[in-house]
């Protein structure tokens, strides 16, 4: 054998060498998801769960007046969130005789695998879902999707979607769409930095895990007894690995490119506060300036609360958006001012850092403190 056969082969030995480990590595850091598996139902509701089409149950809470409701809502919670966070609105949709419905989306809350992103098709599928099951419940009856922030996204994303295999659109299918703060802070309107840190994060260290950093100067409400229960609250998620981190921005991305082929036909409110701080500045401009153009073609309003943060909700000002969203339910056209709110105290305790309430982690950058 020659020189360079012989050298040709060691080189072949080492590069074998080289690649199993560096390809045991990527795999080990692969993300992880929990996609729709394949469907072997029809949705349900049992109980306090959503059983979806692949089995996974859901869990549900359900607000319902006695007697036939005059309006039925979906309420989607937002990045870390869960069901409960619709309890105080629902509860006074309830006495104004609408009921609510909202459910641990997949990934979160009580669900299976708390944690894990399902990605955009599966809770787009998901809620798709939920519509078909609510409605078949109250045949008849006005039904309306509510999405903060996250569960924002998701219903933008959905009520653009094509239709599923055996279902009219889902559009058609609701008499309109209720979005609080909506998550729309995709790759396209990121810096370079941002969108280079989360792309090498996500492919090097998926599973770590970011909080964040206790001194963060973000204030997602002003009701800090409530924001001290989100962090009491072991169903709140307190830190959110990469690949969700990635998946949510996904699902932003698309969201935000979709924010202009909102169905014309489709009522839509949008709210947001004046203090919004978790949205990105610049994406909340770049949203309003796109809803006020939809807005001079098609049924879409715009409310933005003098007094509102983030989570408008569960704001010390929430019960002026609850009612103006029940009055939007009875009369989408209608067109009315924002309602009026006494000036809330803020009152931030040092002992109660807001950070760990956050609902979600801005993509990872300086300050973010990871951890495995």
């Amino acid at each position: 054998m020659g020189e360079g056969k012989v050298q040709a082969m060691a080189w072949k030995r080492a590069c074998a060498g080289l690649c199993v480990p560096l390809l045991m590595l990527l795999a080990a850091c692969s993300a992880t998801y929990q996609p729709r598996g394949a469907p072997t139902q029809s949705v349900l509701i049992e109980g306090q769960a959503l059983v979806v089409e692949d089995g996974v149950r859901l869990p549900l809470r359900q607000w319902v007046p006695a007697g036939k409701p005059r309006a039925v809502v979906i309420a989607l919670h937002g990045m870390n969130d869960y069901s409960n966070a619709f309890d105080a609105p629902a509860r006074y949709w309830r006495g104004q005789g609408i009921a609510t419905y909202a459910y641990d989306q997949r990934g979160f809350g009580a669900s299976a695998l708390p944690g894990i992103w399902p990605g955009t098709e599966t809770l787009v599928a998901d809620l798709d879902s939920a519509v078909e099951a609510i409605a078949a419940r109250h045949p008849g009856v006005p039904l309306f999707v509510l999405g903060e922030s996250m569960g924002g996204a998701v219903a933008i994303t959905a009520v653009t979607a094509p239709a599923m295999p055996g279902r009219a659109p889902l559009a058609s299918r609701l008499q309109g769409v209720v979005l609080s703060a909506p998550a729309l802070w995709g790759r396209q309107s990121m810096n370079l930095f941002y969108r280079m840190t989360l792309w090498l994060a996500v492919h090097t260290v998926p599973s770590v895990h970011v909080t964040p950093p206790r001194g963060l100067k973000i204030v997602p409400s002003d009701n800090i007894d409530m924001l001290r229960g989100l962090g009491r609250d072991p169903l709140v998620l307190k830190r959110t690995r990469i690949d969700a981190v990635s998946g949510l921005v996904d699902l932003m991305s698309l969201a935000e490119s979709r924010l202009t082929a909102l169905p014309p036909a489709l009522p839509v409110l949008v709210l947001y506060g004046a203090h919004e701080q978790v949205l990105h500045a610049d994406s909340v401009a770049e949203a309003t300036a796109s809803l006020k153009a939809l807005a001079e073609r098609q049924p879409v309003q715009l409310k933005r609360y003098p007094q509102g943060y983030h989570m408008l909700l569960r704001d010390l000002c929430g019960e002026a958006v609850w009612q103006d969203v029940a009055a939007w339910l009875a009369e989408p056209a209608a067109v009315r001012p924002v309602g009026a709110c006494p000036p809330p105290i803020l009152r931030v305790a040092p002992d109660a850092p807001l950070s760990s309430a956050l609902p979600a982690p801005a993509p990872a950058g300086p300050g973010s403190v990871l951890r495995r």
